[in-house]
């Protein structure tokens, strides 16, 4: 027994909480902790120093990995300043997958290589016994000519319709920055991204904890996609506005009977075992010549 129960956002510090949470019971977790740069969460203090903010990091990373089942998975969030940290205390205690590179360009900052990248470390409880699904992504094009922006030397007519296995270098999602889709919130994902993740890791019932929940972006693509959810929050304010945004989700990101991740109207990521099952859904070129020229499309009344 899960305590705090799951499909539920809890109020409180994530080391507390986490305490209640039985060891290998968890499929995937996803944290992005502060920053530490000084960013203004409501209620939580982000200039600590050096070896005070690594302490605390140590104590919830072993935390996460203590909940997470044999088969599960390990994801964090950060810049990479703290991501070398974090995997040397990972490395201790669960098997390296992959870093993830998310393309995210920010302001130059002066004497420095321009930072243009967020980091998603991804470990295993067990790399034997972890469950992991190839997800696909479309094929980019140029926006004007629709034509495909990669040249594959003449193996065109190899390519997949959909698009191509997703890499450890994610350039297709961007981060949130207007402000008409941000939450009062200083570091709020895109939760396409997240459930790019899920779909990787996951199956259909399976629970997802996260334990720095903000405004709740992990339990909602959770939840889309059919999977149950944990989500601790140190500020009540943001509890709140996750549980209110919650109560307006459904388990509907689906075609058929397979889950998708949808952005603007379009699926930006599916599972590749799905592909014989969903192909049905779009319209297709009919040669597989013409992918070059000639992007599938969703038939319309399939479309969010």
């Amino acid at each position: 027994m899960i305590n705090p129960p799951i499909d539920s956002i809890v109020c409180g510090d994530c080391l507390e909480l986490l305490r209640g949470v039985p060891d290998n019971s968890i499929d995937m977790v996803f944290a992005d902790p502060p920053f530490n740069l000084k960013k203004g969460y409501r209620s939580c203090k982000d200039d600590l120093s050096l070896q005070e903010y690594l302490r605390w990091c140590e104590k919830w990373i072993v935390e996460m990995v203590r909940v997470t089942k044999p088969s599960g998975s390990i994801f964090v969030h950060n810049i990479p300043k703290w991501l070398i940290h974090y995997s040397g205390f990972l490395n201790n205690y669960a098997d390296f997958k992959h870093w993830i590179s998310w393309d995210a360009p920010s302001s130059p900052m002066g004497k420095s290589l321009q930072p243009s990248h967020y980091g998603i470390l991804y470990y295993a409880k067990c790399a034997k016994q972890l469950k992991f699904h190839e997800v696909r992504y479309p094929h980019k094009r140029d926006r004007k000519s629709g034509f495909l922006l990669k040249d594959y030397g003449g193996k065109k007519s190899m390519l997949h319709p959909f698009g191509p296995l997703v890499s450890d270098v994610w350039t297709d999602i961007h981060r949130v920055k207007h402000n008409k889709y941000r939450d009062e919130h200083p570091c709020q994902l895109p939760i396409h991204l997240l459930e790019r993740l899920i779909l990787m890791s996951t199956d259909e019932g399976d629970v997802v904890l996260d334990p720095f929940s903000g405004t709740g972006t992990t339990a909602i693509a959770a939840k889309r996609l059919g999977r149950h959810y944990l989500g601790f929050e140190l500020d009540a304010v943001y509890a709140e506005v996750s549980k209110q945004k919650l109560v307006e989700e459904d388990a509907a990101s689906k075609l058929g009977g397979c889950w998708v991740s949808f952005y603007l109207k379009k699926v930006v990521t599916l599972r590749d075992m799905d592909w014989e099952c969903l192909q049905d859904f779009f319209f297709l070129p009919d040669a597989v010549g013409k992918i070059d020229s000639a992007p599938i499309t969703l038939k319309s009344n399939y479309l969010q």
